[in-house]
């Protein structure tokens, strides 16, 4: 199977395989800083703008570009609309600032005024088009605190919204999508700052999100049969890297995978910075700061959703 577009939303993003349409959306781990009122995607320029790899939270490119430029098996235009910081809705869950495009308002406010009329500059079609969504980090790290039973009703409630965006893409056309599940981001820098039931009650909340993940892409398939569903399990890529860095020949460069280093956590002049005071170069640290992986995990992280979507849907 091969798309030509590929539209993706933060969950966090998503790559493709022919003048495929992919569109992304989500949070930090999947931007760019891609805004759809400026150069759109082309062959010889598949991200558009801004220049690749854009502006990523991985001191280098990140899964969206490795799967665009690196891991496609054919021409793929990316449309990516993750924005740093979303949420599914900021009603529900409020990103850390107000200006922040949540995936609600990416699909919304973004997407179905710009490309959903298929305009001739993007004249996408159910066949050759990929939506992805890699969302829920902050949705989880801005509210597992609440623990049990608030995080219970306020998932459900998140869930609603996020099957109500993807029904309205279906409707719209969209017959491919793709669904990355949330991180062990439990195991940040963030989090072992925390105490060891913070940790505990983040862990939980993530496998509660997973879980529901898995049963909105469940009941996607059951509702409309001729979907094609992907869900990629980023928390157990990146628990294998966490737990053995040499798992992959891209990450066996990482020799610190617990701690940053402070005068890397804001990005480098090169992906492969030296600071002596850092004891490492920065792209031998899994975390660049507290929360964002370096560049290495996000290409493994590509190889593997290019790796399944090469394999077919295993959402049955």
């Amino acid at each position: 199977m091969r798309w030509k577009y590929k539209f993706g939303y933060s969950l966090y993003d998503e790559t493709l395989n022919k003048p495929i349409a992919d569109i992304t959306s989500g949070d930090s781990y999947t931007t760019t800083g891609f805004n759809q009122t400026l150069t759109q995607p082309t062959i010889g320029n598949p991200l558009g703008n801004p220049a690749y790899p854009g502006y990523t939270a991985s001191n280098g490119p990140n899964w969206v570009d490795y799967l665009t430029v690196e891991y496609n098996a054919t021409a793929t235009l990316t449309y990516n609309l993750a924005y740093g910081g979303a949420t599914i809705d900021s009603a529900l869950v409020a990103p850390y600032l107000p200006t922040v495009s949540s995936v609600a308002e990416q699909v919304e406010n973004e997407w179905f005024p710009t490309y959903a009329a298929k305009p001739s500059s993007t004249p996408w079609s159910s066949d050759d088009s990929l939506f992805a969504v890699f969302d829920g980090i902050n949705d989880v790290g801005n509210s597992y605190y609440q623990g049990l039973p608030a995080t219970t009703t306020l998932n459900a409630a998140i869930f609603d919204v996020y099957a109500g965006l993807v029904e309205m893409l279906y409707l719209a056309g969209g017959r491919n999508f793709a669904f990355l599940n949330v991180p062990p981001v439990d195991r940040s820098p963030l989090m072992l700052a925390q105490s060891t039931s913070a940790q505990a009650l983040e862990k939980a909340d993530i496998a509660a999100w997973n879980t529901a993940l898995t049963s909105l892409a469940s009941n996607l398939k059951r509702n409309h049969s001729d979907v094609n569903i992907f869900i990629v399990d980023t928390n157990t890529l990146f628990t294998k890297v966490l737990n053995n860095p040499a798992s992959f020949p891209q990450t066996a460069v990482y020799h610190n995978t617990t701690a940053y280093c402070d005068a890397y956590q804001n990005g480098t002049p090169t992906p492969d910075y030296f600071d002596l005071s850092c004891g490492i170069p920065v792209n031998e640290y899994f975390w660049l700061n507290s929360l964002h992986p370096t560049y290495p995990m996000h290409n493994v992280l590509a190889e593997e959703v290019a790796s399944q979507l090469k394999a077919g849907p295993n959402v049955c």
